[in-house]
């Protein structure tokens, strides 16, 4: 093999300059340049072989980027270029167009006469290929040129093996950091948004994607998806976006729990999807958040974009169990915050009722032992009204109990609730009340039954000492999308608005069916009684 001595330095110098760059997309740019330089050819690339065994990766040299944008996607290694795929050595070609084995260019392609190729090997496996064309000063390449190619090559295989090499092993290193930062985030307690973010962004970053979104079933509709978090290229107009389980990739993920890897999702059918529909992205995964939460994590380049590896499919399963791991803990928190405060109501509950109504029991007998010794008509009656008075004070203790303790609701539907409601109110009061409850109603409320129950409680309370009423009605029914609550009586009516400037009844039942998200109406007058109409959000 006889090289001449300038060319000879520039091999010598060549292995300098690749051995010196650890950056692979670097190293790649690197080889097809000097290639170019040291044969003399106008145009140069190397195909990165896929495991398909097509051209994954296609980093070219002499062609601008206006004319790669007009000739359309890259090759995948078809004609002369799958040749050197399957057939891994050297080729010469004088004149491309008259070989049997070219299947052309497509529109838009320089014309390109001569061929070199040689395979690029690193430790006995071929990486890729180095294809040129067109020798500047003579009409075909020589056997010098394909010497210092395979030279060349066998120090690009090195090199590229090389810079593999340290890029696995950085990106292992960036892994493992990012995996650490998720895990500290999640331990020390972190907003789930914040986690979650932090999972998205990592992901694409280390998977080199251009956009990647998290997407979960939403709570209110199981049929649904919703993007809680969405980043990167064109994140705004696809972030909390909903889309139905039905004819997306999300819900098949779902479904299957197996992950999904697409090489262009513009071209799936499952346009239910907004990474489909928008038809900007090409190379897609979509993997299952798993451990009992359903959604899925996704990461996408955009099109033409180069296809991801089993190992970006890899690292994306990690991210989307600690996506996981991070809504299961915020589950368990709103769990145990429930718990919290059932447990705090049950506690005052208990004191109220072992505490204060025990105490007003024992003033109550008190006042009248007193009143039986006393012998004074008058003393007898005040004390009278004082023992009804605590009687009274009693009643609204055990109805602020009632509502401090979710376990009554738990053993009694919320219907058959205030139907008792209405008979503990005929027994205090005297009153007749009628119910009119619709249980399907009351089961869609029963999220809220403690303050439906206070809500009734508090206005059969109002009828029951201001009203002058003899009958009453307690109704739940559907209207308007809505659950209408009525109470309504035949008393002597009253003037809402002065009402309410006496006392805070009305004012506190009006602000919790806002709290609700829903509003109170009064209709009051002399000749038709009061109506309070509590419209409340099922």
């Amino acid at each position: 093999m006889t090289v001449p001595v300038d060319r000879n330095a520039a091999l010598l110098e060549a292995g300098l300059a690749l051995s010196s760059e650890l950056s692979l997309p670097a190293v790649l740019q690197r080889i097809v340049d000097l290639a170019a330089g040291i044969t003399r050819a106008r145009y140069c690339a190397l195909g990165v072989i896929g495991p398909d065994g097509l051209i994954q990766e296609f980093v070219p040299h002499g062609v601008t980027s206006e004319q790669r944008h007009a000739i359309g996607p890259p090759p995948v290694g078809k004609g002369l270029l799958g040749l050197l795929i399957s057939d891994a050595r050297p080729y010469r070609i004088p004149d491309i167009s008259k070989d049997p084995r070219s299947v052309g260019f497509p529109p838009n392609h320089p014309p390109m006469r001569s061929f070199l190729g040689a395979p690029v090997k690193a430790y006995g496996r071929v990486f890729g290929n180095i294809y040129l064309t067109e020798k500047r000063g003579a009409e075909e390449f020589g056997q010098e040129d394909e010497d210092a190619l395979v030279i060349l090559a066998t120090q690009a295989g090195v090199a590229v093996e090389n810079a593999r090499l340290y890029a696995e092993s950085r990106r292992r290193e960036l892994r493992l950091e990012a995996v650490r930062e998720v895990s500290t985030a999640i331990l020390s307690g972190a907003d789930a948004e914040r986690v979650l973010q932090l999972v998205v962004d990592r992901a694409r970053e280390l998977v080199e994607g251009d956009f990647a979104a998290l997407a979960t079933v939403s709570e209110e509709d199981p049929g649904t998806f919703v993007q809680r978090v969405a980043v990167g290229a064109h994140a705004r107009a696809l972030s909390a976006v909903p889309f139905p389980a039905e004819g997306s990739i999300s819900g098949a993920v779902v479904e299957s729990g197996q992950p999904v890897t697409l090489i262009d999702a513009s071209a799936d059918d499952r346009t239910a999807q907004p990474l489909v529909a928008a038809g900007l992205f090409g190379p897609a995964m979509l993997v299952p958040l798993r451990a009992g939460v359903d959604g899925t994590l996704m990461v996408a380049r955009e099109l033409r974009g180069r296809t991801f590896a089993e190992d970006d499919l890899a690292l994306l399963e990690t991210f989307a169990a600690q996506a996981a791991v991070a809504l299961e803990h915020e589950r368990v928190q709103r769990d145990l915050h429930r718990l919290a405060i059932v447990a705090d109501r049950e506690r005052i509950a208990k004191d109220l009722h072992d505490g204060a109504i025990q105490a007003l029991f024992a003033v109550g007998m008190g006042l009248q032992a007193t009143a039986t010794v006393s012998g004074d008509p008058q003393v007898e009656r005040r004390v009278a009204q004082s023992v009804e008075e605590i009687d009274r004070v009693i009643r609204d203790l055990r109805n602020y109990i009632f509502g401090l303790r979710p376990g009554v609701l738990a053993d009694r539907q919320l219907d058959q609730a205030l139907r008792r409601i209405a008979e503990d109110a005929e027994e205090s009061t005297g009153l007749v009340v009628a119910t009119d409850i619709d249980p399907q109603v009351a089961s869609l409320l029963s999220a809220h039954a403690a303050d439906v129950v206070q809500l009734v409680r508090e206005a059969l309370s109002n009828v029951g000492r201001h009203a002058n009423a003899s009958t009453c009605r307690v109704s739940l029914r559907r209207g308007d999308g809505m659950a209408v609550l009525e109470i309504d009586d035949d008393g002597g009516g009253f003037d809402p608005d002065e009402a309410a400037g006496r006392g805070s009844g009305l004012v506190n039942m009006r602000a919790r069916a806002e709290s609700l998200g829903g509003r109170m109406a009064i209709a009051s007058s002399p000749e038709d009684g009061t109506r309070i109409t509590f419209d409340l959000p099922l």
